[in-house]
């Protein structure tokens, strides 16, 4: 099978409407002094000072908008900081390797909290959104992860993750950052070449007795379809869900997308699945039709764009030899 080459730039999932570099909404002095934030009313004055984070995305989400002298700890990270994003001579201060307790994040003395997931923050962990707030610690969660109980969240887009640039550049008083950081993001989206005619994919993020798969509302979803490639999983309105076995391997997609994390690596991930008795009759398998992705590059943040440049070559390269 013959496969074109074409760029992203009609990929309307990933820019909606707006024109590469054209900012999502107005900031800056016309910013509004709030905004709501999973469920929340965040007030935005006074700027945050002394920033913790955690997981990975927030911490280089600060990074690229040069708001490296704001953190004052970092906690629960999914890998090391990459070093495009690190400024010379700086370097983390990670508090825990996994979410920090309250009396751990007191001792910084933070006046804000930027974290990845809405389950970072509990009373077991640093407290509760309201607790932080009689604390006087302001706190925002990256809105493609916020605790959203029966209800189905909608598919997440990059309009959503630069939406997110946008609020944390308005709360930072950095917003020319914030807009110059998309402008290149959505310039290097639409520079992207990708295959012509989609390839199927299965996003294996991490289990072993039952894989945990990419569905079609969260990031891998939007990362795939950015990518050129149809979710086998996408009729599920989850972002990850559990998948059999006998699912995994009835869904024999063109490719398999392995997460590769310090904790479990995309080799690990590729001996369990070639080493289940069934899975020889992926396609997939039998044709060494892996690619590999960062675990930070797969939640909402500022690396999504490179995890779809990572796929769409590797689709290529995959086409190719098909």
């Amino acid at each position: 099978m013959i496969f074109a080459l074409v760029s992203v730039a009609a990929l309307g999932g990933c820019a909606g409407g707006a024109a590469p570099g054209e900012p999502a909404r107005q900031s800056g002095s016309e910013a509004a002094s709030s905004l709501e934030n999973c469920d929340t009313t965040l007030e935005t004055d006074p700027t945050p000072e002394r920033v913790v984070t955690i997981k990975s995305t927030p911490l280089e989400l600060l990074l690229s908008l040069g708001l490296e002298d704001r953190i004052v700890g970092s906690a629960f990270l999914d890998g090391t900081v990459p070093e495009s994003l690190a400024p010379a001579g700086w370097s983390v201060t990670e508090l825990s390797d996994q979410v920090p307790g309250r009396e751990l994040l007191l001792s910084v003395q933070p006046d804000f909290v930027f974290a990845g997931w809405a389950s970072n923050l509990s009373a077991e962990g640093p407290g509760t959104r309201d607790q932080l707030e009689e604390m006087g610690i302001r706190s925002y969660i990256s809105p493609a992860a916020c605790d959203f109980g029966e209800e189905t969240p909608a598919a997440v887009t990059f309009d959503d993750v630069f939406e997110m640039f946008t609020e944390i550049g308005d709360i930072f008083e950095v917003p020319e950052r914030a807009e110059s950081l998309i402008a290149e993001q959505r310039e290097q989206l639409t520079g992207i070449e990708r295959v012509a005619e989609p390839l199927t994919a299965l996003w294996y993020s991490s289990g072993e007795d039952t894989p945990f798969v990419g569905g079609g509302t969260g990031t891998p979803n939007m990362i795939m379809e950015a990518a050129g490639l149809d979710n086998a999983a996408g009729d599920q309105a989850e972002s990850w869900l559990s998948m059999s076995w006998e699912a995994f391997v009835s869904s024999d997609p063109d490719v398999i997308v392995l997460v590769n994390s310090p904790w479990n690596s995309a080799e690990a991930k590729r001996q369990r699945i070639e080493a289940h008795p069934a899975a020889q009759s992926m396609r997939a398998v039998r044709e060494g039709n892996y690619i590999s992705v960062d675990f930070a590059t797969t939640e909402a943040g500022v690396r999504n764009v490179d995890a779809v440049e990572t796929i769409a070559a590797g689709a290529i390269e995959i086409a190719r030899r098909g």
